[in-house]
């Protein structure tokens, strides 16, 4: 029996809406050929910034660079600032703005209001398989409003884009992020370019268009896609989210670690394994995990952090098998799209994060991650892409190796919605009966199935 731990109050009706002075005339001033204005008179101001690397501190501004040693920037937050306890967070509408304080902006948000809080699903058949004491689902395939974990990190992208009064948004992307912006752009009446490998899944392709946005089909990989886009944003100061406004892009990745304790009843698992592409995802997850333990809503140890990739893209997951300290990019040669990155920017720290939390990566064969999207879609239900499928391998994997223990509390990180890469399955799925419409024609069928079911019971190891 499957059953979903979903805490979140319901959100009201009004918050949904977008405010209609999101495009309302301000004063601005012209930095580097950029247009900035002030975050205020949007109800937004985004936090200022400071390098990993050497800390040099900057104004708030779409940049994701430091000029001093090229490291990346990320948000300051004020450590005297009030944090909100269990019970206030619990009391806020059902979206990722209800962590707000831990969000890189002060004041309120204008766009995106109604994305996050997407179901953690129990998964007793997958611990079974596991041979782990429980298993959850952290279900982002349902995610609003385009059925991925990238609707989240656009959310906080658009919000910034807004502030600084930047007048087009867009991205590059294998997919998922080409739908979050696309869409999330529509509604809020900016226009949006959409940089995407030329061969990418129809599926993620139709669901960009869609929503009217100018969609650039590009030769190469995503590794080509994304130098092109940081021209871009040099070119026509537009606020390409994972590029200019990646600062503040990637925190909306920490509150998937936040539901995760919340509705585990503020507490924490013992191990999470993630999907791994630009690395992003696994580091933002330490982050926000400790960001809720150092603010006193959960206690205990932090989880474990688990990465998985595909074996014709594995990047990160080859730096920590062999112990280096660099990346050596790859060429994608896989069926997992939408984590096929051969150079990831967050790499580095993406196995950092997975080595210091006692974590372990794993890349698995694409036949193996299509098995993995049928395992999880016929043992709960959940139908995700290619990178979900690369996840459930993966933590079988590690299962098998020792890594994943028989008291471990394991949470899945499903990213992305099956309908987006139905070319991956449909081979192995087959062809369905054609019968006319009389029982004679069916029964044979239910005999047929009848048999194999019993056979199926007949084999099933007693050990």
């Amino acid at each position: 029996m499957l059953r979903m731990t979903t805490t979140f109050a319901p959100l009201p009706p009004s918050a949904s809406a977008v405010p209609s002075d999101h495009e309302s005339a301000a004063d601005s001033t012209r930095t580097a050929g950029r247009t900035i204005a002030s975050g205020s008179r949007r109800g937004i101001d985004p936090l200022p910034l400071a390098c990993r690397r050497c800390g040099a501190r900057f104004d708030p501004a779409p940049i994701a660079i430091c000029e001093e040693c090229l490291g990346p920037l990320d948000p300051v937050y004020d450590p005297l600032r009030s944090l909100p306890d269990r019970a206030t967070i619990a009391a806020r509408p059902a979206s990722l703005w209800r962590y707000r304080e831990w969000l890189p902006f002060a004041g309120p948000p204008t766009l995106s209001l109604d994305t996050g809080c997407t179901p953690l699903v129990d998964a007793p058949a997958l611990a079974r398989a596991l041979g782990v004491a429980r298993v959850w689902v952290k279900n982002d395939s349902v995610s609003h409003p385009t059925l991925s974990f990238k609707d989240r990190v656009v959310a906080a992208a658009i919000n910034a884009a807004a502030a600084f009064g930047l007048d087009t948004f867009g991205c590059a992307s294998t997919g998922n992020l080409a739908n979050a912006v696309a869409a999330q752009a529509a509604r809020a009446g900016i226009p949006a370019w959409i940089f995407i490998p030329h061969d990418l899944e129809l599926g993620k392709v139709i669901g960009t268009l869609v929503y009217g946005a100018h969609v650039v089909r590009v030769q190469g990989t995503y590794d080509d896609v994304n130098r092109l886009c940081v021209q871009v944003a040099d070119r026509y100061g537009w606020g390409i989210a994972n590029v200019n406004l990646r600062s503040y892009y990637g925190e909306g990745s920490k509150t998937v670690a936040f539901e995760i304790a919340e509705q585990l009843g503020w507490r924490l698992p013992t191990a999470v394994v993630a999907p791994m592409a630009g690395g992003s995802l696994v580091t933002k997850l330490r982050k926000g995990f400790a960001e809720f333990h150092h603010a006193g809503l959960v206690e205990g140890p932090l989880p474990r952090l688990y990465g998985a990739q595909a074996t014709g893209c594995a990047p990160i997951a080859r730096l920590v098998e062999s112990q280096g300290d660099r990346i050596i990019p790859e060429v994608p040669h896989t069926i997992a799209r939408s984590i096929a990155i051969g150079n990831p920017a967050d790499g580095l720290t993406a196995a950092s994060a997975l080595r210091e939390t006692g974590g372990w990566a794993a890349a698995v064969t694409d036949d193996a991650l299509v098995r993995g999207i049928r395992l999880l879609a016929e043992s709960t239900g959940i139908f995700t892409e290619t990178a979900g499928g690369a996840t459930v391998a993966a933590a079988l994997d590690l299962a098998r190796a020792g890594r994943l223990r028989a008291d471990d509390e394991v949470v899945l990180c499903i990213t992305g919605n099956g309908l987006k890469t139905v070319e991956a399955i449909a081979p192995v799925l087959g062809e369905s009966p054609v019968i006319a419409p009389r029982l004679r024609d069916l029964e044979p069928l239910v005999q047929a199935a009848a048999t194999r079911a019993a056979t199926a019971r007949l084999t099933v190891p007693t050990s």
